[in-house]
């Protein structure tokens, strides 16, 4: 395996200690670093170690986003032949554009076209929702649509990059610490000796004494987003509590005159370097992160908590962006900007009897998850990953499986309800006590609950409408049983269980298959059409000229439409949840269009039918269509970019103009009517809804 990273924050030694023990697990990467960067507010040259396989190029740009490599040398490496390419930068940066493109250049040069270009993965650590002027978002599109994996520090930047059309697996990996480094203490020399009179008040090991005085330490920057104000205001709230702040910044100056009376309980012991900072954490009762989030910014990972838990130290940090997730049952949370709960907080860690013991306990824990080993480990198996592609079970496999799971492998059935309880027990009624049954309400009605536990299904309330797409997830993270395969079924449909069996076999017959659905028929026994070629800005135009009769619908390319759908358990861990940002039509589809990216198809089974009332749990027929109409522009958007859009919208409106012109009574007037949505935008007019 030959890889090689190119990330410009390499140029810290410590951030190349994942390479280092990736080398030493025998996996080859190469590194690529800038030759020189502003780290913190220091500017760090890149030093690299006897023997280091990494690579320093100059740089033109500062800002992480706004910069590129230089183009000769970063092209000659590039040619070299990777198996696989790990870009550390942002998916949205010119640095990742600058790579894809040489990346492409050299695929089309005649020396280089027998040979396929390496696959490549992608970084983010990026947890706002932001919309990126052009072209950023279309360098971070294109670059999210072909990427083979994507590494996040946290799990909202792989949510929200799911959403923009990242098609690959996505895997949270924290950033790492070494563990020989930051270690449980103390030594001698890591606290100064408490003077004589206070000497019986503190215990030897440097734990607090309830009631006595708390140390309590800050890391990071000294500006206003990282709430070092708020932890001053909690210090002057409580006089027991000490600080210690290491770091430097804009609000140093301010501080330090705020402070200037404490004497003693404020010390400011500026930027400490990483040889430094282990020694600074054993000297500590508990750190505080007392972050603050921001319109442009929230904590990403908060890598000095992880530091100091790995020290055996408590923390108590903020409730924002990442720190729930990184700090986890290590620590408290507290509010932020409440300096009050974040005092609390601090003096209950101290006072509570064996709480202090239980976080250090959690907190090692935590950090043993977070050390460069075990970072380096998951690396290396989504490299492998990404090289040789998903590991699919064979039919004979896939049988195998189902014997020695016997009941366990039965389909669990999740239907999301909104209102109508009559269609929602005549959809679970035929499936009672064949199948395991969960209902999400969305509508929270006491009808549906009871219809659910009467039907022996687990009602599950999310406690808000948040969509089809919301409703399933929701479903999803609460399985009991992860490997079942997941029969979504829509309240207005119904079907037998032998035809869910069916639908099941024919899913596992064919190990590239990640969906099935059955024929449909509505009340009057009419057939509908169930199989769809994926949307696209070409159909677009095709159903434009009229042509979309003589399209043929490839299997390859096309999907099952989800008001009766059979997911396989493997496809739902591989794909992943649904995009929660479609509320209602679409969903399937853009699950259905990530899956087929990574190689799977989906398929009708002829021989299953289902009965499909349609649009049958809705009496509002303008706000369905409105619905519809935004989530095609949001599946196109995110899987064709801005661009493609606009042709596609293009391609509507031209549509549109000509059946109004040509046409009379109500399907000009339908015709007008999308007209002035697509004018509009339809996202736009469903907002107004």
């Amino acid at each position: 395996m030959k890889v090689l990273r190119i990330s410009h924050s390499a140029v810290v030694d410590a951030w190349r200690e994942r390479e280092r023990v990736l080398l030493s697990q025998g996996v080859d990467v190469r590194l690529v670093s800038a030759r020189e960067w502003n780290e913190g507010g220091t500017q760090v040259r890149l030093q690299p170690k006897p023997g280091e396989k990494v690579r320093g190029l100059a740089t033109f740009g500062s800002h992480p986003a706004l910069f590129v490599y230089e183009f000769r040398r970063l092209w000659r490496t590039l040619g070299e032949g990777w198996d696989l390419l790990d870009i550390h930068e942002e998916p949205y940066a010119l640095a990742t554009a600058q790579i894809l493109f040489m990346r492409t250049l050299q695929r089309i040069l005649p020396r280089s076209r027998m040979n396929p270009p390496s696959p490549y993965m992608l970084y983010s650590a990026q947890n706002i929702e932001k919309r990126y002027p052009w072209p950023f978002r279309t360098f971070e599109g294109r670059a999210l649509r072909h990427a083979s994996a994507l590494s996040v520090c946290n799990r909202e930047a792989g949510r929200i990059l799911r959403s923009k059309g990242m098609v690959g697996r996505i895997e949270v990996i924290p950033l790492g610490v070494d563990p020989e480094i930051f270690a449980p203490g103390p030594s001698p020399e890591d606290r100064e000796a408490p003077p004589p009179e206070e000497q019986e008040a503190r215990p030897p090991d440097g734990e607090a004494t309830a009631g006595g005085e708390v140390v309590v330490g800050y890391a990071g920057r000294l500006a206003e987003h990282k709430g070092v104000d708020v932890l001053l205001r909690a210090a002057l709230d409580d006089e027991r509590l000490h600080l210690r702040i290491a770091g430097a910044g804009p609000l140093e100056h301010q501080l330090r005159t705020r402070t200037a009376g404490l004497g003693d309980r404020v010390r400011f012991l500026g930027a400490l370097s990483g040889e430094e900072l282990p020694s600074f954490y054993r000297s500590l009762d508990m750190l505080a992160v007392p972050s603050l989030p921001t319109p442009g910014w929230v904590e990403q990972f908060g890598r000095v908590a992880v530091e100091a838990m790995a020290c055996g130290i408590p923390v108590v940090a903020s409730d924002t962006g990442a720190l729930p997730d990184v700090v986890g049952d290590a620590g408290l949370l507290v509010p932020p900007g409440d300096s009050r709960a974040l005092a609390d907080a601090l003096v209950t860690v101290a006072d509570a009897p064996g709480l202090a013991e239980q976080l250090r306990a959690a907190g090692s824990a935590r950090a043993r998850e977070c050390a460069w080993p075990e970072v380096a480990r998951r690396y290396r198996e989504l490299y492998e990953h990404c090289i040789t592609g998903p590991q699919r079970p064979t039919s004979a496999s896939a049988a195998s499986a189902r014997e020695r799971s016997g009941e366990a492998l039965r389909p669990e059935v999740v239907l999301v309800a909104y209102g109508a309880p009559d269609m929602v027990r005549s959809a679970l009624a035929p499936l009672v006590g064949h199948f395991p049954l969960t209902v999400v309400d969305n509508s929270s009605m006491p009808e549906i609950r009871s219809i659910a536990i009467d039907s022996g299904a687990r009602y599950l309330d999310p406690g808000r409408n948040g969509g089809f797409a919301a409703g399933v997830n929701y479903a999803l993270d609460r399985r009991d049983h992860p490997e079942r395969d997941v029969l979504l079924l829509n309240p207005d449909a119904i079907i037998s269980p032998d035809d869910v069996t069916l639908l099941q076999q024919a899913l596992h017959a064919d190990p590239e298959l990640a969906s099935t659905g059955p024929s449909q028929v509505d009340d009057d026994g009419v057939a509908a059409t169930v199989t769809w070629p994926f949307p696209s800005p070409a159909g677009v135009w095709i159903q434009t000229i009229g042509l979309a009769r003589l399209r043929r619908v490839r299997p390859s390319r096309s999907f099952v439409i989800g008001s009766v759908l059979m997911l396989k358990a493997a496809a739902i861990a591989q794909v992943g949840r649904f995009d929660e940002h479609f509320f209602l039509y679409a969903e399937e589809t853009d699950w259905a269009f990530r899956a087929h990216r990574l190689g799977w198809r989906h398929a009708l089974v002829p021989a299953a039918t289902a009965l499909h009332l349609g649009g049958g749990t809705s009496s509002d027929p303008h706000r369905r269509d409105i619905h519809f109409h935004a989530s095609q522009e949001r599946y196109l958007r995110k899987h064709f970019g801005g661009w493609n859009w606009q042709v596609a919208r293009a391609g509507v409106l031209a549509g549109a103009l000509a059946r109004s012109i040509l046409l009379r009574g109500a399907a000009a007037q339908r015709a007008r009517w999308r007209l002035r949505t697509y004018a509009t935008g339809p996202v736009r007019a469903e907002a107004s809804l």
